[in-house]
């Protein structure tokens, strides 16, 4: 079954962007394990003048999504049991354990906010968890909204065509991915370690493994602290 993308945006011109180039543009393209539509918001506005937005109730600067052009947006197809996201910079965090239980879904659906944000009640009553992909903020959640999609998509069995290459990326087991080299042997002066060029997987592996932990333990001391955790658990 083609894992389906609906993307909900006031900018449908942003699509397919990134998602439509290398191993994921081919895997839609040309393989059709997983499609990708866009639903222009701006075609659901009942005003005059076409407004998809409006003041914040309680005053405040910028502007609101308002909640019935949106519902109108996403009660305009069929939606299935597919996840609901709304890319926001206040939601929880993306992480590698959201996008592996989405990634088993039918599908899923995107949408990308502008201005000051959505209506909650949209939000609430069509059921959208709410995403951050950082502690940042956007102009819109398009560029967002990109970052999940193809997050998922690279899970999709086909789609990048070495399965066993994903077990040992970043966040798969709490530890970050170890440094990778590559030919030519010397670069500026620096060899590739001598120990992957030893022709010792054994060897190998163990480096890598201590790469993964120093890297973890510099770089994302939150992470390190819940792998030793998940240790300690197991060992109980």
């Amino acid at each position: 079954m083609t894992y389906a993308v609906s993307v909900l945006t006031m900018f449908p011109e942003a699509f397919p962007g990134p998602l439509g180039v290398s191993l994921i543009g081919t895997a839609w393209r040309e393989k059709a394990l997983w499609s990708l539509e866009t639903v222009d918001i701006r075609d659901f506005s009942n005003d005059k003048r076409g407004f998809l937005d409006d003041t914040p109730a309680g005053g405040g600067p910028g502007q609101v999504l308002k909640a019935d052009v949106v519902a109108r947006a996403l009660d305009s197809f069929e939606t299935g049991k597919r996840p609901r996201l709304y890319m926001s910079a206040r939601g929880r965090p993306l992480t590698q354990a959201r996008v592996r239980k989405w990634a088993q879904a039918p599908g899923l659906i995107v949408l990308c906010g502008r201005f000051e944000g959505v209506d909650q009640r949209v939000l609430d009553a069509r059921g959208f968890e709410e995403i951050a992909v950082g502690d940042a903020v956007l102009a819109g959640g398009e560029a967002a909204a990109m970052v999940a999609i193809e997050a998922c998509v690279r899970l999709i069995p086909g789609v990048l065509g070495q399965a066993d290459s994903l077990s040992s990326e970043s966040f798969e087991d709490g530890l970050l991915e170890h440094p990778q080299f590559t030919r030519p042997r010397t670069f500026e002066g620096v060899d590739i370690p001598e120990v992957l060029l030893s022709g010792d997987h054994r060897k190998v592996a163990d480096w890598r493994q201590q790469q993964r932990e120093q890297t973890t333990r510099e770089r994302r001391p939150d992470l390190w602290e819940r792998h030793l955790a998940n240790l300690q658990a197991k060992g109980d």
